[in-house]
């Protein structure tokens, strides 16, 4: 059972274009951006696509021991216990698993806000709302200013925002928000509420709570009008005005509402050094930490998590059981899993996923 469990890829379509970097990462011979610019990691969620409604989107997969492709949900629920763990007497949901995503945008993203965990439970009787998280790790060549909008630096108020959305004047929304710039290795955190978008030509590692609910409140990009029952979660506008924060982050705030800056959890000064780059005095939805590897590193933990080789390679061994990871490999290290040791002789680097407060 003491087993890594590495995922295959697991591309979605998603309004808007990208993914040429993820097809160089799979080693497709002629990458180029398209409709499917994420990859879905350890996801047990599926995507919300209208017009797609007869295809299952998003639900992560591996492969078995006999070598047949498995969804990774199902492999789950086979053994709840231990692949999740418990809390306390409790065997732990799969509602505990974060989503990830790789997400490569060749385009500014549509703006959009997601509902807060409150929102999504008091209104839209659902589990999760989408406070959302990225780890930025690489900018396409080209592009010289990466940046993302979040939050509102000067807030319309609620008729304002609304007369823009129902005209599209996607001009005077724009001017509510400044460029946030961004660069590799630079971590983000954003409450579900708060109004955003993401630049043109990021890779990005994204975590979120497990759902795919979104208020689109630009109807167009890249020529792909979305539909209207896609806009707003399915309910009106009304409803989607109620999702958002409307209170502004001036520029000189911005940093400390947004950014996370990471904590040192151990260091041995020989080259390995765990760091918490999201914890819970940020979010209680997930945490997120990061392990720079320079030979052997032991490790213990007490919860599952999702792992992403964003830089190198090298192993990582379970009971005398080598498992080789290279980089852009995507990984599910169960709760069962009380001890590992990742290797590495020319360093590799591993963001880890956890669910929230572990």
């Amino acid at each position: 059972m003491n087993k890594i469990i590495k995922f295959t890829k697991n591309r979605v379509w998603r309004t808007y274009q990208g993914g040429k970097l993820l097809d160089m990462i799979e080693g497709k011979e002629n990458p180029q951006d398209s409709s499917f610019p994420e990859d879905w990691i350890g996801s047990t969620v599926e995507a919300r696509n209208v017009g797609r409604e007869n295809i299952t989107e998003g639900l992560a997969r591996t492969i078995s021991e006999d070598g047949k492709e498995i969804i990774f949900r199902d492999l789950v629920q086979s053994d709840q216990e231990y692949y999740l763990g418990k809390e306390g007497e409790k065997v732990c949901s799969m509602e505990n698993i974060p989503l990830v995503k790789y997400l490569d945008s060749s385009t500014r993203l549509h703006f959009q806000a997601h509902p807060s965990s409150t929102f999504a439970q008091e209104r839209l009787n659902a589990p999760h709302g989408k406070t959302e998280a990225y780890v930025i790790l690489e900018i396409r060549d080209g592009v010289e200013n990466p940046y993302i909008y979040a939050g509102f630096q000067r807030s319309p108020s609620r008729d304002e925002l609304k007369e823009w959305i129902e005209t599209q004047n996607i001009e005077a929304i724009e001017k509510c928000f400044d460029k946030i710039p961004v660069k590799p290795g630079d971590v983000i955190l954003l409450p579900g509420g708060r109004p955003h978008a993401l630049g043109e030509g990021i890779l990005m590692l994204e975590i979120m709570e497990p759902s795919d609910l979104a208020v689109r409140f630009e109807f167009e990009r890249c020529g792909y009008v979305i539909p209207e029952e896609a806009r707003f979660m399915g309910r009106d506008i009304e409803t989607a005005l109620d999702v958002f924060n409307y209170n502004p982050v001036p520029p000189e705030k911005i940093d400390a509402e947004f950014r996370c800056l990471p904590k040192v959890l151990f260091d041995n000064q020989a080259g390995n050094c765990l760091e918490e780059l999201i914890g819970s005095d940020k979010t209680h939805c997930f945490t997120v930490k990061r392990a720079s590897i320079n030979g052997n590193f032991k490790r213990k933990q007490n919860s599952f998590f999702i792992g992403i080789v964003s830089k190198g390679s090298g192993t990582i061994c379970i009971d005398n059981e080598v498992t080789h990871l290279q980089q852009w490999e995507r990984f599910f290290c169960p709760a069962g899993v009380r001890e590992f040791e990742y290797d590495s002789k020319d360093g590799m680097t591993v963001l880890e996923c956890y669910p929230g407060n572990s």
